[in-house]
């Protein structure tokens, strides 16, 4: 089953499942955004508008996701109204380079058939200078975690990989600094990166 068909079936009951889960990270990592008056802000797999009530206000959001049923219930959420939402795929955005001053991608980079890919495309879009605020769960590397590992490929046709390694899609993008990497949930599982664009 491909993406765009798995996630218009989760559309209807993605938020029930997942926002109290992941408000409280997704509120921290975008007080990371701080001030943003002027700027061109990329959210990259908006979904269903998860991360609206804690966008600061001032910048021109562009939201882009796969699917027209994630999309369309970021539409119909009240605070929506700030976030203009595109149709498109991470790897590969419907965006000309270096347009954005930062980017936000939660819980997109282990959903993505090839995260590198989707990362490279984020480095595109972005300026110099620009950062990426990242939450989103992956393994450390050399972490065994066989069970995660093993139901990968079952869960990553249903919704979402577990046996990403982000030092291993960071390595394969160049221009990037990490500034900042912190655990969020699970144990450490799920992680708040940031990184900048050389």
């Amino acid at each position: 089953m491909s993406l765009r068909r798995t996630y218009t079936l989760w559309a209807a009951g993605y938020d029930a499942l997942i926002a109290g889960a992941t408000a409280r990270a997704r509120q921290q990592s975008l007080a990371g955004l701080g001030e943003v008056a002027g700027q061109r802000i990329l959210i990259d797999g908006v979904g269903t508008g998860l991360d609206y009530p804690w966008l600061p206000v001032g910048a021109d959001y562009v939201g882009v996701d796969l699917t027209w049923a994630m999309l369309k219930k970021a539409m119909d959420r009240p605070d929506g109204r700030q976030v203009r939402l595109v149709q498109g795929d991470a790897m590969q955005l419907p965006f000309a380079g270096a347009v954005f001053d930062r980017i936000v991608m939660h819980l997109i980079l282990a959903v993505v058939p090839e995260p590198a890919r989707a990362l490279t495309e984020a480095v595109r879009v972005l300026k110099p200078g620009g950062q990426i605020l990242i939450f989103d769960k992956f393994l450390k590397p050399g972490q065994k975690a066989p069970l995660r590992r093993l139901i990968s490929p079952l869960l990553g046709r249903l919704a979402t990989r577990t046996d990403v390694v982000f030092e291993d899609v960071l390595r394969d993008v160049s221009s990037l600094q990490l500034v900042s990497d912190v655990p969020a949930l699970a144990g450490g599982w799920f992680r708040l990166i940031r990184l900048r664009k050389a």
